[in-house]
């Protein structure tokens, strides 16, 4: 039998999404388990009922964020569950599409168009309409094929079988990293990326490109969503001190401050302030428990995760209604007492592997307390709210047995 392409395409609509009654009907046409034909080979897995569509109810999580909250982590948490296809920050897309095409937008209306085409990807995405991503990825995806998917590496599922069969071969144990899977894997097929996010339990979206909670709540009512949202907070003097670090021509003022002790005056401060404001306001919306929220919200602090990662990852786990299965306790071990063996490696903008305690509080030993202070005075509510205690000397900031 031949596997043309046409066939495959049965599968899918590209903006219509995989029904299971397609998968099936293709399946059943097959002639065998596919095995002789090399052309068949990317295909054999259509004969395997383990990858038929997922029939009971889905979980679909969010990781709600901010830049530099420790994020890539958290998300990794999400991701060693063999049930779950994980996305790390799907939205970028979108926010580009936006940057190179919506110049002439009020600022104001700009953030409502752009808050309805997040809400809009994350539903489709939430469907494993994977093709709907090709109205925001560039260049444009050709024949559903691109090289261009942010940050594919980050996800077990879109580096492994179906959509990846270089990680056919790879046990169990060792599921894709991402150094091995954008050597491998070559372009992402979304075709395939559908087929494997029909095929498993649940989804997981990573993203910190919606800046409150509030933002969320037409998803949240959307019956045809179980939404569990973990809304993942860190302190702001450490989230300052991090995005110093990881984006220094952003925030070359900040690091000349922070260099020189002299503060510029053009430094931007909103570029902390802003992150204060919709911390709060997200948390402040989420322990109001409303009607919307009631249950499908968890606030995580970032520091607690770091100093007890099972702990923690279990109640993550408890609360989205899933084991926490033994490849996320192997992962945790491995990843959070590592010590980190090169500066270049510490500098990694999306690295998940360190000293989960020495890391979490790095910052006190890298920012000046002029600047500890500012922030201080800016964000004062916020730390409150989310429990962080200040410092009132260069001494205190430096002492790490004091927790803060």
């Amino acid at each position: 039998m031949e596997c043309s392409w046409k066939t495959v395409l049965l599968l899918v609509c590209a903006s219509l999404g995989v029904q299971y009654t397609a998968i099936r009907t293709l399946r059943d046409s097959l002639s065998g388990p596919c095995q002789g034909a090399y052309r068949c080979i990317r295909w054999r897995t259509l004969c395997d009922d383990s990858l038929m569509p997922f029939e009971s109810p889905r979980k679909h999580i969010l990781l709600f964020a901010t830049t530099r909250s420790g994020s890539s982590f958290t998300g990794q948490l999400l991701n060693q569950h063999p049930g779950i296809f994980y996305v790390f920050e799907p939205l970028y897309h979108v926010q580009q599409a936006f940057t190179n095409s919506s110049s002439r937008l009020s600022r104001t209306l700009e953030r409502r168009a752009l808050l309805g085409a997040y809400r809009d990807l994350l539903l489709n995405l939430y469907t494993c309409d994977l093709h709907f991503m090709e109205n925001y990825i560039r260049p444009e995806p050709q024949d559903h094929v691109t090289n261009s998917f942010f940050r594919r590496s980050s996800s077990h599922a879109l580096c492994s079988p179906p959509v990846c069969l270089e990680g056919r071969d790879r046990p169990a144990a060792e599921p894709p990293d991402e150094t091995w899977c954008p050597k491998k894997c070559g372009a992402l097929n979304l075709t395939l990326a559908t087929l494997s996010c029909l095929s498993r339990g649940h989804i997981a979206i990573k993203t910190v490109r919606i800046p409150e909670v509030g933002d969320l709540r037409t998803l949240t009512e959307d019956p045809r969503l179980d939404m569990k949202i973990i809304h993942l907070v860190r302190d702001p003097r450490a989230i300052l001190a991090s995005r110093i670090m990881a984006f220094s021509d952003q925030f070359r003022a900040w690091k000349i401050w922070n260099t020189t002790g002299r503060q510029p005056r053009y430094v931007d401060l909103s570029q902390i302030t802003s992150t204060c404001k919709d911390m709060a306001a997200s948390a402040e919306t989420g322990l109001q428990r409303p009607a919307w929220l009631r249950g499908r919200y968890l606030l995580v602090r970032y520091e607690d995760l770091a100093f007890n990662p099972d702990d923690k990852a279990g109640e993550i786990y408890r609360f989205v209604g899933l084991e926490m299965e033994d490849r996320v306790r192997t992962w945790i071990a491995k990843n959070t007492n590592s010590n980190v063996s090169s500066r270049s490696e510490w500098n990694y903008r999306y690295s998940t592997t360190r000293d989960s305690r020495a890391t979490a509080g790095s910052w006190r030993l890298h920012l000046s307390f002029d600047i500890v202070r500012t922030v201080q005075e800016l964000c004062s509510d916020t730390l409150a709210l989310l429990g962080y205690k200040l410092v009132h000397s260069a001494a205190e900031l430096r002492n790490l047995s004091n927790s803060l």
